[in-house]
């Protein structure tokens, strides 16, 4: 009976961990086909007439490789330890992710600069609205998604740069 506990708590911890490595997977498959959908993206945004403060196209994959991994971790919080229900955050968790992986493919694949800014305004609203509902979980969930808003909002003004540049 004693060692009931013990296990019980171990069984957690695996399902916990497994959850995680299920949302890193999930964020960061969302990372790869983001990738595929959009060709040769560095080329393309090479090509771009673009603001003078806009940053070289190597900076792209370190950021988004971090604030992915931040994407998962800030779920993981609320999912592992809710205070209430989770659904609602979650729906709106998955709704920017798929606002996520619809831009690169818009704005690169098909070249649709101002479609690409609708979507990533969309994308701004869900994630203030996933921040929000992160924060009644766990604070440190919403905070976690604090710097991809931060640049999602850069990106958002790079978007529109570049689309009154190029039309």
């Amino acid at each position: 009976m004693t060692n009931a506990a013990p296990a019980e708590t171990g069984r957690r911890r695996e399902g916990s961990r497994l959850l995680l490595v299920a949302l890193l997977a999930l964020c960061y498959a969302v990372a790869a086909l983001g990738a595929l959908a959009t060709g040769d993206a560095g080329e393309t945004y090479e090509a771009l007439d673009r603001p003078a403060w806009a940053p070289p196209g190597w900076l792209f994959g370190p950021v988004w490789t971090v604030l992915y991994g931040t994407i998962a971790v800030a779920a993981w919080l609320v999912i592992r330890k809710p205070h209430g229900p989770t659904r609602n955050a979650m729906v709106w968790w998955s709704v920017q992710l798929l606002l996520n992986l619809a831009w690169s493919p818009v704005f690169f694949a098909a070249g649709e600069y101002g479609l690409a800014f609708l979507d990533i305004c969309l994308l701004l609203v869900a994630l203030a609205v996933t921040i929000a509902l992160f924060a009644r979980h766990r604070r440190a969930a919403a905070l976690l998604l604090v710097p991809y808003a931060l640049w999602v909002t850069f990106a958002a003004a790079l978007n529109l740069g570049i689309w009154l540049a190029n039309t």
